[in-house]
């Protein structure tokens, strides 16, 4: 069996009043307005749409590449969400963000997530480079991010989360 356990992940792209409704905590209204039945957890993620929104009003192609909803195909349910940061930066590099709902934890969906988030930037030619940050501690997310061949090439301080390492990957990689 795959690393990722055979799940199909489908995503659910969350417009501006998807993103609205979540932060105001309104589940039915981003549900209607997003066509997919969305989970309590994208609601507890107001933070990111917050940011996100704010992203999208300086810069509306963001939108394009932001945070999905992501689906369990076979399930119909919403396991987390997974994008990026935003569009391809000046050097065709985009960095992956994903984050699986904790009552669908350690079931393969965040390896599942992230070969569906390759296979999203590797249908775009400007995109040459996959990059990821993550805590040093973070043992499930360094997992996941080595059965993709991603490589350390450095460290960052981010204001929120403290010291990080960066990954990358060339997002043509062989897999």
């Amino acid at each position: 069996m795959s690393p990722d356990r055979g799940h199909r992940i489908e995503l659910v792209r969350l417009s501006v009043p998807t993103m609205e409704a979540l932060v105001a905590g309104d589940l039915p209204a981003a549900s209607r307005s997003a066509g997919a039945t969305l989970s309590p957890y994208l609601v507890e993620e107001g933070w990111l749409w917050r940011i996100r929104l704010a992203q999208v009003a300086e810069d509306p192609r963001s939108l394009d590449w932001i945070a999905r909803a992501a689906v369990d195909a076979a399930s119909g349910q919403v396991v987390g969400h997974v994008g990026f940061h935003g569009p391809p930066d000046e050097h065709g590099m985009v960095e992956v963000a994903y984050s699986v709902d904790p009552a669908h934890r350690r079931r393969g969906y965040a390896t599942a997530m992230l070969r569906t988030a390759l296979e999203w930037a590797a249908g775009d030619p400007v995109v040459r480079t996959v990059r990821a940050s993550v805590a040093p501690d973070n043992e499930a997310s360094m997992a996941t991010l080595r059965k993709f061949d991603f490589v350390h090439v450095g460290e960052q301080w981010d204001e929120k989360d403290g010291r990080e390492l960066v990954l990358e990957r060339p997002v043509r990689a062989q897999r």
